[in-house]
């Protein structure tokens, strides 16, 4: 379908097709035409399930564009990570803020209401955050949302995403019941029950503008499933640098490798950079250098792992994991893209994230560790999704997707079980008590419903009603009512149901309410014993909502140590948990306690190094940690302020600044200077620079004086203090 057929016969603006053939667009994609074909520009509701590249996200954008020139529309476009809203918000952003269509994006701050965001036509937010606007009565948001896109919308079956992202969608469609929606995703079986339950039409092609081919590597043979063959002549030690050699050295193409822990992703880029680092030409080497400088340099301080990372980035291979900080993974993404880095090793997270399409792609390890049953097998679902990267629009006629196995029985069974294999069923995951307690809440506190009858006709609305039945879920909602009550966040008055302020506060602070329980338990013993800092952090640390870190082999027993310590075990606001009565959640317990101990080293100023040596983290984990501490910090003081917990509420509002920083309490005020983190802070206060008022005085070449500052943050440095 070419473009003039879009705007002649289906209304398309002018301006929208001026803007497609700027971007090198003529026509549209078969499965895109289809979508047109289907209504979409016309207010139809779509589930569309086509492979990566194959243009969903521009069926999205015809659909928010229409709706905005021609009927003045307001569009909502919801993704699952907050790397994901910013690529597309960049990307909206450029390509239609030209012709006045205004982008927004909201991806944090849960605790505010946020109608300055209803002046956007696109507002490009996670689904947790369009949740929390609802929470906040933000009923605008459904009222004026014309366009509503759920990108990744199998996600649904996502344990911690998935029951959000549904009572999304139910919520919306109550409160907007002329609203469009729009699902897009590259990998479902089953999305023909979706589109049954969301009331919209249903597309599903395996259409890709670049070809996928998938296989299996044995032997030194490529055998796809057709079982033509392919030989891998390239001379290197194992699997993995064989294949990548081979892609670079026969046309010039890029690897994605995936394998299943962050240390097999550093151990494959090691023994790959070994092989291909002298394939470079000098131009890259130059070029490449820069990118490891930045990789090297993205925290402040260095440490082995950004030393290890620069080397291999140095020679064209990167590895990536959540344990990296994100301005390491955002240089090693724009170097892949840039075609500089040639091979990245990476966990599976890669594959759900943003945009990264390479020549091949090779899934090393079809097994994972799952406790407590040991090694299993992935889903098929998550192999497709990394399989769904190979083929790179414009550079290759095809992609290839690659497992590797060792032997003949292993070669057939992932032909068998992965390459000729349908992606599993999608599935509601709502019906977990922590999923429907958050959302009960939330319901109730929100005024969306008011008795038991209307919170189950809702729960009728939702994916998982429809999969099973309003039955199975009821009795759940029932035994969470009578948590909330009992907990006094809602009180009940014959059949009407209503949130108290602590029920409120703790809904608009989204938060789970098991934590607003916990953390209130830790306000009401601060009335009777001093809280210092880590009886704090324990506190929170003891909520579901932070996510706590592993306990290594024999830290069990050091933790134990420190908990029985007499002195410690006075730091803390919740009593210690005694390993005799409760044994299977002591080391839950452990597990608390240390996330508490590196969160204080955190804001004490120990080094990352010797943090990530200590507790076995990155960096990448410390900001999540850190990020999550500082919300529910947040959330503390609210709570603190409501409970009249006078004693708590100072040193709170101080200690969440300190673990936003990663600063001792000295450092605040130069700390709070933007492109000022917790080394520049120190280096200037040694150099006698104590607060703002000591630099306003200071020159540029003072400023460059001291360690870890450069000119441009030493002129931006002074540019704030003056103003």
């Amino acid at each position: 379908m070419e473009l003039d057929e879009l705007k002649e016969k289906h209304g398309l603006p002018e301006e929208v097709v001026d803007v497609l053939n700027q971007e090198g667009i003529e026509e549209l994609y078969p499965p895109q035409a289809k979508a047109v074909r289907k209504g979409i520009l016309e207010g139809e509701n779509l589930i569309m399930a086509i492979p990566t590249a194959a243009g969903k996200t521009l069926v999205a954008e015809l659909c928010m564009l229409k709706s905005i020139l021609d009927h003045a529309g307001k569009c909502l476009y919801t993704v699952p990570l907050r790397a994901l809203a910013s690529e597309k918000y960049e990307e909206f952003k450029r390509k239609y803020e030209p012709i006045g269509v205004s982008v927004g994006i909201a991806t944090g701050d849960y605790d505010v209401s946020g109608s300055e965001l209803a002046e956007y036509d696109i507002l490009v937010a996670t689904s947790e955050k369009v949740d929390s606007l609802l929470r906040h009565r933000a009923k605008w948001l459904a009222e004026m949302t014309t366009v509503c896109v759920f990108d990744e919308i199998h996600l649904i079956d996502d344990p911690k995403r998935g029951p959000t992202l549904e009572v999304l969608a139910a919520r919306l469609r109550q409160l907007n019941p002329e609203l469009q929606i729009l699902g897009l995703s590259a990998t479902i079986s089953n999305s023909e029950e979706i589109a049954d339950w969301l009331d919209a039409r249903h597309l599903k092609s395996d259409w890709r503008p670049v070809p996928l081919k998938e296989g299996v590597y044995f032997r030194g043979k490529i055998i796809f499933e057709d079982l033509t063959e392919k030989e891998i002549e390239a001379s290197a030690s194992e699997e993995v640098s064989k294949i990548a050699l081979d892609t670079i050295e026969h046309g010039g193409g890029q690897v994605l490798v995936f394998v299943s822990t962050r240390n097999s992703t550093e151990a494959a880029a090691r023994r790959v950079a070994g092989e291909i680092g002298d394939r470079l030409s000098s131009e890259e080497k130059d070029q490449l250098k820069e990118v490891a400088q930045e990789v090297e340099n993205a925290l402040g301080e260095s440490t082995e792992t950004c030393r290890k990372l620069g080397r291999y980035v140095r020679k064209g291979v990167a590895f990536h994991h959540a344990g990296l900080h994100y301005r390491q993974r955002s240089s090693i993404e724009d170097a892949f893209r840039k075609n500089l880095i040639k091979v990245i090793c990476a966990t599976p997270t890669l594959a759900a994230g943003v945009n990264l399409p390479s020549q091949r792609t090779v899934i090393r390890d079809y097994k994972r560790y799952s406790p407590p049953y040991g090694m299993q097998p992935i889903p098929v679902l998550e192999y497709k999704q990394q399989a769904g990267r190979a083929g790179r629009p414009d550079y290759d006629d095809h992609g290839e997707a690659v497992l590797i196995s060792n032997s003949v029985e292993e070669k057939e069974l992932l032909l068998d079980e992965y390459v000729r294999a349908e992606p599993e069923r999608i599935k509601s995951k709502l019906a977990s008590e922590p999923a429907i307690r958050t959302h009960v809440l939330g319901s109730i506190a929100a005024g969306y419903v008011d008795s038991l009858e209307a919170m189950i006709e809702f729960v009728r609305q939702t994916f998982f009603a429809y999969q099973f039945s309003t039955e199975d879920v009821s009795s759940t909602v029932e035994k969470v009512l009578d948590f909330l009550e009992e907990e006094e966040m809602i009180s009940a008055e014959g059949r009407w149901l209503s949130a108290t302020k602590f029920g409120s506060k703790v809904s608009q602070l989204y938060i789970d309410p098991l934590s607003g329980v916990k953390i209130r338990e830790g306000l009401e013993k601060s009335k009777e014993r001093e809280p210092t800092e880590l009886g704090l952090l324990h506190t929170i640390c003891s909520t579901p909502d932070m996510d706590t870190l592993y306990l290594r082999k024999r830290e069990d027993s050091d933790l134990d140590v420190f908990v029985s310590d007499h002195a410690e075990a006075e730091k803390f606001l919740l009593d210690p948990l005694d390993p005799r009565r409760y044994p299977e959640k002591y080391e839950f317990y452990l597990a608390e306690v240390k996330t508490a101990k590196m969160l204080q080293d955190w804001i004490n100023e120990q080094p990352e190094e010797q943090i990530h040596e200590r507790y076995g983290v990155g960096a990448g984990d410390i900001r999540r940690k850190v990020g999550t501490a500082e919300w529910l910090l947040y959330g503390a003081y609210e709570l603190s302020k409501l409970l009249e917990a006078e004693e708590a509420i100072t040193p709170l509002r101080t200690l969440r600044q300190r673990v936003r920083y990663g600063i001792r309490r000295e450092l605040l005020d130069l700390a709070s200077l933007r492109g000022i983190g917790r080394v520049r802070a120190r280096s200037l206060y040694k150099a006698g620079y104590e607060g703002k008022e000591d630099l306003r005085e200071a020159n540029v070449g003072e400023l460059t004086r001291v360690s870890h500052i450069g000119k441009r943050t030493a002129r931006s440095v002074i540019k704030q203090v003056q103003n």
